[in-house]
């Protein structure tokens, strides 16, 4: 069966063209004879059919198909339908009956497509009803109400022709008031695949089972050894609890024939999840204790049974995106280094976690839309197969079946190349049983038809959207069980599907850049966004330099930096904003914990001095590698070190501080400013300058000079008052021996009568000079003379001399001139 509709100029099998054309011919025969015999048909008739269309459009009645098993029956099996009516009219419905129609076999996969959009009855497209006891009957249908059928009819009663999809409708006909003869009221279309035994050629199937994940961790650790990590929310534990999507698509999965396709970033945040975590406060203030370690733990252990002995895919961590990067980052020095980055740590992530070793071989644009920008990003970080999807790499060589999903494009890559049809087929919203069942069976329609398009065996792809819902989920392994029990597909690992044969006649030419769907392109991560990212990370290199153990700070951050540019941000450009500011704040918090303290004004009193500056390290780890600069803004009038500047290493233990100390010479007095500034070794500033004020109180040559000339004249001075204190305790010795002889001559020139000689008047006379320093001493003496009544004391002498004794002098006695 061809692709009409999708390739123009395209046509059925030619073995399954004759076959329909007999049959065609053959049913028609008997009609022809009739309508020989019968050249018009009675205008009563007419008018009566034109009722029945008019009455059948109005959609008076819904008619919800709840299930259809087997979904793709084969020879013996029994078709049970299942659903509800509902009369959404004013009137009551009378003799309704529910009944089952089969239309004719659909030749292309566009006819599939088309079916699936008639919502009305057309009596010549829609088929007869089975009729007979396959049916169902209500009595009366009132305005709003709703009834459930079910029917089950044999397949060998449905009349089905050949294998191949058939058309297969469930109807309900009736009578109203206004209308009162039996017309169909409403009708849902579906699709019944009938292959009655196995296939010659059957199709080999890929299906891609992603488990992927929005961004739930920050850059933030708790504070000690540990490193605590913060959510950003609970939200994950909801996801992985049961019930849960990612619950779901694991327990899903764990029974199907499928290619885990796995981001890394979500197994390292379950991961995180089994020990110690704590999750953002949404009413601020410090983060509160995670609580679901029992359900990370249960999920990982189901999850690590269920990839054993499967492909599991490994992307990028965090799942970048890469048509952002390519349309608005390469521009931004260091993007593309994040995704190598990205790139190197998935394969660890995985076999650390779930003990398996990942393919990280490929690449996953969005929808896997791609052009020449995309593949070379894609490629950059060591893939060589890109994951496409046939809606962006459209067929334009004339073939007649749709081609395996592998194509070289160049530079040995391989573009992988998904269908459009089967990987969108769960997309729209799944939580009706009625549109589940829609999906479930134009998804097995679509996979039949493409089968018997050719006997070449093929190998397709499915590659559905990255985050289904629970819902969702839930329908793709419906399909997929239904699939896997068919008789014309058989399952195929992506690695394999990647290495088999590629179709000649397929195409291998990239859309243009411009051809890049509007619809995406407006929801990527704009230019700034990795500029923010490029920022952070020169951040992190300045920081890291100085630490002693850089990955306690390069590991998270890293990771950080991977998930600001996560597919999960498209459309939420806020909460992406938001993100990367926290990340860079925190970043600068981390930092900021190694600083200059403040001072206050420092005074120096002398031509040289020390000036401490003190560096504080409040991080748990130690920081080395660290320049510590002092300069002062007026070398003329203050020197650090002999000069404008000088520097000291620094190191500094976690959690304590570190006095650095500079040599000081001033040349002038007044005040100088001084700057202290962190720099790394390679010469990158680190933090804040500390600015402080320097007094200079010099002591001066001037100055000294005076106070050397004070000191000076005090030691003369006193020098000079030794002199003569020594000068006149001599001459009191003089005198004193000058006295005695003076005393002994004057006692020889008395006469009898005791009567003095003129001449020792005169001598005596002679020696009392009251300017002379010896009557000075004499004074002070005196003073110290005993007073009248005064007690006598051992130590005072006799007075020995005229000038100090009244009384006579003693024989002998002399007194000098």
């Amino acid at each position: 069966m061809a692709e009409a509709a999708d390739f123009q100029g395209t046509s059925p099998s030619p073995a399954r063209r004759l076959l329909r054309r007999a049959g065609t011919l053959l049913a028609g025969a008997p009609l022809l004879a009739g309508l020989l015999q019968l050249p018009a048909a009675s205008s009563a008739q007419a008018v009566g059919q034109d009722a029945v269309r008019t009455a059948s459009g109005s959609g008076t009645v819904a008619v919800a198909l709840d299930s259809l098993t087997p979904g793709a029956p084969s020879d013996g099996d029994t078709v049970t339908v299942a659903g509800t009516v509902t009369n959404n009219g004013k009137q009551a419905v009378t003799d309704a009956h529910v009944g089952l129609r089969v239309g004719p076999e659909l030749n292309t996969r566009s006819d599939i497509d088309a079916v699936a959009r008639r919502t009305g009855f057309e009596p010549g497209a829609d088929g007869d009803e089975v009729g007979g006891k396959y049916v169902q009957k209500f009595a009366s249908l009132g305005p709003g109400a709703a009834q459930h059928f079910s029917i089950s009819v044999p397949v060998d009663k449905l009349n089905l022709g050949g294998n191949g999809v058939y058309e297969f409708s469930v109807s309900l006909s009736g009578r109203t008031t206004a209308q009162p003869w039996e017309q169909v009221l409403g009708i849902q279309h579906t699709f019944l695949p009938w292959q009655s035994s196995d296939a010659d050629t059957k199709t080999k199937t890929t299906f891609l089972w992603p488990l992927i994940s929005s961004v739930h961790m920050t850059a933030e650790t708790g504070p000690g050894e540990q490193q605590t990590p913060v959510f950003l929310n609970d939200d994950l534990a909801k996801e992985i609890s049961p019930g849960g999507r990612l619950q779901q698509m694991l327990s899903l999965g764990k029974d199907l024939d499928v290619t885990w396709v796995i981001d890394p970033d979500l197994l390292a945040s379950v991961d995180a999840m089994t020990r110690n975590y704590r999750v953002r406060n949404p009413k601020g203030g410090n983060p509160l204790p995670g609580t679901h370690q029992a359900v990370a733990k249960q999920w990982l252990a189901e999850l690590q049974q269920a990839v054993t002995g499967k492909e599991v895919v490994a992307l990028p961590f965090a799942d970048p995106d890469l048509a952002s990067l390519a349309h608005n980052g390469t521009s931004v020095t260091g993007s593309l280094s994040q995704l190598r980055d990205a790139t190197d740590v998935a394969a660890s992530t995985v076999e650390t976690v779930l003990h398996v070793k990942p393919d990280t071989d490929f690449s996953w644009p969005v929808d896997g839309a791609v052009d020449p920008s995309i593949v070379k990003v894609a490629t950059s970080a060591g893939a060589d197969k890109v994951i496409a999807r046939s809606d962006s790499l459209e067929e334009t060589g004339g073939l007649t079946y749709t081609p395996s999903a592998a194509r070289p494009i160049g530079g040995g890559t391989t573009a992988v190349v998904a269908d459009e049809r089967l990987s969108t087929a769960f997309e729209d919203d799944m939580t009706g049983a009625g549109t589940t069942t829609l999906a479930v069976q134009r998804f097995l329609a679509q996979s039949l038809e493409l089968d018997g398009q050719t006997s070449k065996q093929r190998s397709i792809v499915v590659a559905p959207q990255r985050m289904p819902t629970a819902s969702q989920a839930q329908a793709m392994a419906q399909a997929l069980t239904a699939l896997q029990q068919s008789t014309w597909s058989q399952p195929q690992d992506l690695a394999a599907a990647a290495k088999a044969k590629p179709d000649p006649g397929a195409t291998t030419r990239l859309p243009s850049t411009a051809d890049y769907p509007s619809s995406l392109r407006k929801r990527e991560l704009d230019r700034s966004a990795f500029a923010a990212i490029a920022r952070t990370q020169d951040k992190v290199d300045n920081f890291k330099v100085v630490l002693t153990d850089e990955s306690r700070v390069v590991t998270p951050f890293g990771r950080a930096m991977n998930r600001e540019m996560s597919v999960s941000w498209r459309g939420r450009d806020g909460e992406a904003e938001s993100f990367r500011d926290g990340v860079e704040a925190y970043l600068d918090d981390l930092s900021q914990q190694v600083k200059l303290i403040d001072k206050s004004e420092t005074k120096l009193s002398g031509r040289s001095a020390t000036i401490p500056v003190t560096v504080q390290n409040n991080l748990v780890q130690g920081v080395d590698h660290l320049v510590l600069r002092l300069t002062s803004t007026n070398p003329t009038r203050l020197k650090i070190g002999g000069k404008a500047y000088s520097e000291q290493p620094v190191t500094v233990s976690g959690g304590h501080s570190q006095s650095v100390k500079f040599t000081t010479s001033a040349n002038a007095n007044g005040r100088v400013t001084v700057v202290a500034q962190l720099y790394t070794q390679d010469g990158q500033e680190y933090g804040d300058p500390v600015s402080f004020d320097v007094k200079v109180t010099e002591i001066t040559a001037t100055v000294m000079l005076v106070i050397g000339g004070g000191v000076l004249l005090l030691v003369l001075a006193g020098f000079r008052m030794y002199t003569q204190r020594k000068r006149a305790a001599a001459r009191e010795e003089t005198e004193a021996a000058q006295d005695g002889r003076d005393g002994d001559e004057g006692r020889d020139a008395q006469d009898p009568d005791g009567e003095q000689d003129p001449d020792g008047e005169q001598d005596a006379g002679s020696g009392q000079n009251p300017e002379g320093p010896a009557d000075r001493l004499e004074k002070k003496e005196s003073d110290t003379r005993p007073r009248e009544g005064d007690p006598e004391q051992a130590s005072d002498p006799t007075p020995d001399t005229a000038a100090e004794n009244a009384d006579p002098s003693g024989t002998g006695e002399k007194v000098d001139r």
